[in-house]
């Protein structure tokens, strides 16, 4: 009897064994998500996903793509089960045998099958249907890894891209996003920023679930079995004691108390990474793009240009200056530190740190500009022209998602309108001379 048992093939965890469809887009055979192969996952995030890997592989994204378009491509490499709940409530995934007139290859990006499937998913796919695919999660450091995803309801969502618990960084959670409408394009690193999330449809920080095959068809394992699962986040005891969920969630990750001038050299010197990382880019795209030909938002443009390189520059910036002004630092030693850090920027010219820390605000980040301006060496110019283009972004968000997505038309302009703010008030300080930029305006709803 024991030699019988032992010649049994194992079931599948969570389900019962079946036969796969060599029509469907890729097969699984026993494989199936653990604790384990959510860690994996996590690893394979952390190391793989780069703010140009949609544009490498030529994918076309938007917010709530992100999520499931790197959970679908990690699933299809490891041999995992993958699913998704369409606009219509019809559940699809790797079972799934639309695509199979398509060839298939062993590596994903040459799968023709893999990426129509994977191209129709994110077409079927919001931020509407994330509430079907997902699970509220506890939040702790087992729970909360790369690979985990957050969404605003109806709105916005992104993904975790690294957990840094050293107080290195403006928040231990650093995301990737992506913005709409979808197109191949590079994804914006942040710090973790999201409003209070939602019980009703069970918004914030979620996980995707786990498909499992019973009764004969693939199906999702019940959300509270799922083993980080946890409401914990919507309790209102979950924010006492702190200014806000993003606080709320900071501290549960990384509840150390750090020295203010060690963490204040601890930022300084992330920060320092990103300026040292941006050199090259900036190099490169000014000599790909400085005679024409990177017109704003061609494929050129979107490969050379640092927007989003910018930004999470900005936020440094930002949270090391507020380190500075709340444990009232010794403001000359402060600037004696930032001196002795040289960022080369060209042959035979750089720039300090302390520069960068005081112009920040107008790095340019157009590649076809000269090397001074993207380093803040033009200032007032700098200002104008930055104050342009968050207006036009205002108005393109105005005219594009006003009526159809009027909430995410609401965080968009907000996001706008606070830079607005800002460079406006740097022009003034700055006492440039030319034609004064408009003020920040922009429709709100109601």
């Amino acid at each position: 009897m024991l030699i019988i048992l032992l010649l049994l093939p194992a079931l599948p965890a969570f389900g019962e064994s079946f036969k796969e469809s060599p029509l469907q887009v890729w097969k699984v055979e026993e494989q199936r998500w653990t604790n384990e192969e959510e860690l994996n996952f996590a690893g394979w995030v952390e190391e793989n996903i780069a703010e140009d890997f949609f544009i490498r592989h030529k994918i076309p994204v938007d917010c709530a793509d992100v999520p499931y378009a790197i959970r679908w491509i990690y699933a299809r490499i490891a041999g995992l089960p993958a699913g998704a709940t369409t606009k219509n409530d019809k559940l699809i995934g790797h079972w799934s045998t639309d695509w199979n007139h398509l060839s298939t290859h062993a590596e994903w990006h040459k799968d023709l099958r893999f990426r129509k499937a994977l191209l129709h998913m994110l077409s079927e796919t919001t931020t509407r249907t994330l509430p079907l695919d997902t699970y509220p999660i506890r939040i702790d450091q087992e729970s909360v890894a790369p690979g985990t995803m957050f969404f605003v309801t109806e709105s916005h969502s992104g993904v975790i891209g690294h957990v840094i618990l050293d107080g290195s960084s403006g928040h231990p959670l650093q995301t990737w996003e992506a913005t709409s409408p979808a197109k191949i394009q590079k994804l914006s690193g942040r710090d973790f920023m999201t409003p209070r999330p939602e019980s009703t449809v069970y918004s914030g920080l979620v996980k995707f679930r786990w498909p499992i095959f019973k009764n004969g068809k693939w199906e999702y394992l019940p959300v509270a079995e799922h083993p980080f699962y946890s409401l914990e986040q919507y309790a209102s005891d979950f924010y006492e004691g702190y200014a806000d969920f993003v606080e709320a969630v900071a501290k549960r990750m990384d509840p150390a108390d750090y020295d203010p001038w060690e963490k204040m050299e601890r930022v300084l010197n992330t920060t320092t990474r990103y300026l040292m990382d941006r050199v090259p880019v900036v190099e490169a795209g000014y000599r790909r793009c400085r005679r024409g030909g990177c017109r704003e938002e061609s494929p050129l443009w979107e490969i050379h240009s640092t927007p989003g390189r910018d930004g999470r520059i900005v936020l440094l910036m930002d949270h090391l200056r507020r380190i500075i002004e709340s444990n009232h630092l010794d403001l000359e030693r402060v600037r004696e530190t930032m001196e002795a850090i040289s960022i080369p920027i060209q042959k035979g010219q750089s720039v300090t740190f302390h520069h960068l820390f005081q112009n920040h605000l107008w790095l340019s980040p157009h590649p076809r500009d000269s090397i001074e301006a993207r380093w803040g060496l033009r200032k007032c110019e700098m200002i104008f022209s930055q104050v342009r283009t968050t207006q036009s972004a205002i108005s393109f968000i105005e005219k594009n998602y006003r009526r159809k997505d009027p909430k995410y038309a609401d965080f968009a302009t907000r996001q706008q309108q606070e830079i607005l703010r800002r460079l406006n008030e740097e022009w003034v300080r700055s006492d440039c001379k030319e034609p004064a930029p408009p003020s920040p305006k922009g429709k709100m709803g109601r």
